[in-house]
């Protein structure tokens, strides 16, 4: 084999040349790995000479099995001589092949860019906390108490808070539109699942009613047709149900789980909140580290990477907007914004999200952060057991590639903890219930002085 490179700061393009004593060894793994499933008379499943096997095989599938396998080996090799890491999928195209005798073709990838890392141990970022209040564990009880809640069929008019079946048609200048029908319909008064005011026309009505709702369509609604533009539902009441929630008490507790008492209950609740808490202020703090030290540092994002992100995150944005029932052409028109407009933001934020990552990779290698065997092994064991029912998961599961997958992103997590270690010593405790009242007073100076800009612009007016 005979190979040379060429190399960018971003890139690398290897040229490789295979002759014919490079075949064979590939070659015999490849009619190693047919005769597993080649049947020859004589002999047990993949138990057949090579040269036996190669007679019932098609030649054409053993010549692209054995270039195949011959290219899998070189990958690894030849960015190993040169000390090149890829950080993209190599790409691999065959220019001449002559079966057993050449074979000439290119492999090209993204490559770790040079990287400056700003002050990593001295990033000025506030650890925003929060503390946990008698009312967020009061929420907590009232959501179990509504799990538990059931349903009690009345003749009294309709009440928020109460479920009821309804049949509704919606129209629009007289003419019925899609999706604004239904039939024996189960909804919940106040629970905002329908546009303003249409819940709200509902209260007060009797089973058997069938009435009118005037209704105005929310400005950033969804379907472009309906946004700002008044309709009318016609609704027929067939149930009243009233939803008759437990008391929070003793008898609640014992039956949400192993609790003797609701303070045993409220107890558990709050270990649970504070814990969640603190996760999503070390993840905010972790993401505003990482923020700080993308700014700070210095690389450059390669094309190939910045390409396959951005795709990405196109598909993404098209899926979600298909579940809200939304197309792209939709959602731009209604915000006024240019095909060309969305494309470039969503270019700028993955060549961002691309720039992260491989300061991320840069931090690690510079910490010398290692992922023990031991620790691969066990997050490994834990990810077939929850998807050992999940024939395709578990194929995956064993593929060395997504071994290494799980590494890289076991690794990146202990850099972050590595980087928050270092830097919060020095962080400024910032508790986000004051940071709110804080917000909330310079809202409501704002609001003041264009109170009094407003007013003072009418008495001129007047004068």
């Amino acid at each position: 084999m005979k190979s040379t490179f060429e190399k960018s700061k971003t890139s690398v393009k290897f040229e490789i040349k295979f002759d014919q004593n490079d075949f064979e060894p590939a070659r015999t793994k490849a009619l190693a790995r047919l005769a597993r499933k080649v049947k020859v008379a004589g002999f047990r499943n993949g138990k057949a000479p090579a040269n036996v096997v190669e007679q019932h095989v098609d030649p054409n599938e053993l010549a692209s099995l054995t270039l195949d396998i011959l290219v899998r080996q070189t990958i690894p090799k030849v960015y190993d001589d040169a000390k090149i890491r890829p950080i993209s999928t190599p790409h691999v195209e065959i220019s001449k092949f002559i079966p057993g005798e050449m074979a000439e073709l290119t492999i090209e990838s993204d490559i770790m860019p040079e990287v400056k890392l700003g002050d990593y141990k001295n990033l000025k970022v506030d650890y925003h906390q929060r503390e946990i209040e008698e009312a967020d564990i009061e929420d907590v009880l009232k959501r179990i108490a509504e799990s538990f809640a059931e349903t009690k069929v009345t003749k009294r008019a309709s009440q928020s808070g109460d479920e009821v079946i309804i049949d509704f048609t919606g129209t629009k200048d007289g003419v019925a539109f899609e999706g604004g029908s239904a039939k024996d319909f189960s909804l919940r008064l106040g629970s905002g699942q329908f546009i303003p005011g249409f819940e709200d026309g509902i209260i007060g009505h009797e089973v058997g009613d069938k009435f009118n709702i005037d209704v105005t369509f929310p400005e950033d609604y969804g379907n472009k047709d309906l946004a700002g533009q008044p309709a009318v539902f016609e609704i027929l009441i067939k149930q009243i149900s009233e939803v008759v929630t437990p008391a929070i008490d003793d008898e609640l507790a014992v039956k949400t789980g192993a609790f003797k008492n609701l303070e045993d209950l409220k107890k558990d609740i709050r270990q649970n909140l504070e814990a969640q808490t603190k996760r999503n202020s070390d993840d905010r703090y972790k993401d505003e580290l990482i923020a700080k030290l993308v700014e700070i540092s210095k690389t450059e994002a390669p094309k190939t990477l910045v390409q396959e992100n951005t795709e990405s995150m196109k598909a993404d944005f098209r899926r979600n907007l298909t579940t809200r029932g939304m197309s792209l052409d939709e959602f731009l028109e209604a915000r006024g914004m240019a095909m060309e407009d969305w494309e470039d933001d969503v270019r700028k934020r993955a060549e961002q999200r691309v720039i992260s990552s491989i300061i991320v990779q840069a931090l690690a290698d510079e910490l010398d952060t290692k992922v023990a065997e031991a620790d691969l092994e066990r997050q490994v064991a834990e990810m077939q057991a929850v998807y050992k029912k999940d024939a395709k998961a578990a194929e995956q599961l064993a593929d060395p590639q997504t071994i290494e997958n799980i590494r890289n992103r076991m690794r990146i997590n202990l850099t972050l903890d590595k980087l928050a270690e270092l830097n919060k010593p020095n962080a400024k405790i910032v508790n986000e219930k004051d940071e709110a009242k804080k917000a909330d007073k310079e809202s409501a100076k704002k609001a003041e002085k264009k109170s009094d800009k407003k007013d003072a612009k009418a008495k001129k007016a007047k004068k």
